[in-house]
């Protein structure tokens, strides 16, 4: 894994491509960037045919380790790991520990074991049964073990530093493992970032994680809803100081696009890609401007209700953190609404995707209020395309200097408008 830089900002955004990703160095990633969010190797309402329907996916897919834990013994006794057991070819496959939807209880982390939650219940697991999982999986990038359960602003400082020493504990023996494992060579390994909301230890987990030989990082504990925005940028800012620069860094549990925004001028590069499912489950679409060169009366008028779209924006989009999944976002459209029910636009005028070249709004809003499966899998392609091209669109706006004129565009954004995608 090589990560080439071709701009950067001090203390602000990066633009480049992580190269020789995989085993066989096949991969590229462009940064800033989104791993292919799954579960349990699928998109959700996607079969793989209909996945390829869309134009450029993401090259890493990412495998949350809670979803496969349970078939241990399964990929064990198959033994050529989960990427050809699933039928994920010509992809690059990243484990993480915990899937970033779904919530899990707190209080079940020790100093030698950590818990994942599958559909049968808990599972605990040691280091010795963690680095048994991945020699399974074989993925080629996982997360290390990690004490996450500091995210909840009440929590102490005496059992956030109990977090920051147990997982670098947990990353220590990981990789004392993984370095005597045969099956493990040319896998990199990424650190986790822990701190909860105390600056002092955020960086000090960062400084001692970036002693360790890792790939990368994974900054954990600051998903959405939970944490005030400034206090996040501000953290998110201080471990970036700390971290080298030739070393990727994705940031867990956050996927809104304003959100994202604020954590690339932060220095974040990789996401996760989990928010087009959210919208898909609320029955909504992804419905916002992607265009940052707009005409120049328009950039004026933009410019003048800028503050006052930020704020709409912080206010109607605040996440319930009891249940994310249901908040509506001011990036999406209800399809569920009386008002879609004559409306025969595409769910965004020129987007590609299949969804959008071949049905209305209208039909959208028919399939949801009749639960129609069928509902879910147009939702699902049309936001993930949407998803995707809002990165792509963010790379272009950064290359062209014009990431001021991108945020308002995107900050802008009004539910329910009529979006042109120029």
């Amino acid at each position: 894994m090589k990560l080439e830089l071709t701009h950067v900002v001090q203390g602000g955004y990066r633009l480049g491509v992580l190269k020789e990703l995989g085993r066989a160095g096949q991969g590229c990633l462009e940064v800033p960037g989104c791993l292919l969010y799954t579960r349990c190797g699928a998109v959700p309402h996607l079969t793989q045919d209909t996945l390829h329907t869309l134009g450029s996916l993401p090259p890493v897919t990412q495998l949350s380790l809670c979803t496969v834990a349970e078939h241990q013994e399964v990929l064990e006794e198959y033994k050529d790991g989960f990427r050809k057991f699933a039928g994920l070819n010509d992809t690059v496959l990243y484990c993480s520990l915990h899937d970033p939807v779904t919530t899990f209880p707190t209080g079940h982390i020790t100093n030698k074991t950590v818990s994942v939650w599958g559909s049968g219940g808990r599972i605990e697991l040691t280091v010795a049964k963690f680095m048994a999982l991945q020699k399974a999986v074989q993925p080629d990038w996982y997360q290390s073990m990690a004490d996450g359960e500091t995210w909840q602003s009440n929590t102490s400082r005496k059992r956030v530093r109990k977090s920051v020493d147990r997982t670098l504990a947990h990353l220590d023996e990981c990789l004392l493992v993984h370095r005597k494992t045969p099956e493990l060579q040319g896998v990199e390994v990424f650190g986790v970032v822990e701190g909860g909301d105390i600056l002092e230890e955020r960086v000090r987990s960062a400084k001692e994680t970036a002693k360790r030989p890792v790939a990368g990082f994974c900054l954990d504990g600051l998903q959405a809803g939970f944490m005030d925005e400034a206090l996040k940028t501000q953290l998110i800012a201080a471990v970036m100081k700390e971290l080298p620069e030739d070393k990727p860094r994705l940031l867990q549990g956050v996927g809104r696009p304003d959100e994202v925004l604020a954590c690339v001028e932060a220095g974040v590069d990789l996401f996760e890609s989990f928010f087009p499912f959210q919208v898909t489950e609320r029955g909504c679409a992804l419905c916002f401007n992607l265009d940052f060169s707009p005409d120049p009366e328009q950039a004026v008028l933009e410019v003048n209700e800028d503050k006052d779209a930020a704020q709409e924006t912080q206010d109607n989009g605040a996440v319930d953190p009891g249940n994310q999944t249901r908040a509506m976002t001011p990036f999406e459209i209800d399809l569920k609404d009386k008002r879609y029910r004559d409306d025969l636009e595409p769910l965004v005028e020129g987007c590609g995707c299949y969804c959008c070249r071949n049905h209305q709004r209208a039909y959208l809003h028919h399939l949801l209020v009749t639960n129609e499966l069928l509902a879910g899998v147009l939702l699902m392609l049309h936001n993930t395309a949407h998803y995707h091209a809002f990165f792509s669109a963010l790379r272009k706006a950064l290359a062209s200097g014009k990431l001021d004129q991108f945020k308002r565009r995107v900050l802008s954004q009004r539910t329910g408008e009529k979006i042109e995608k120029k």
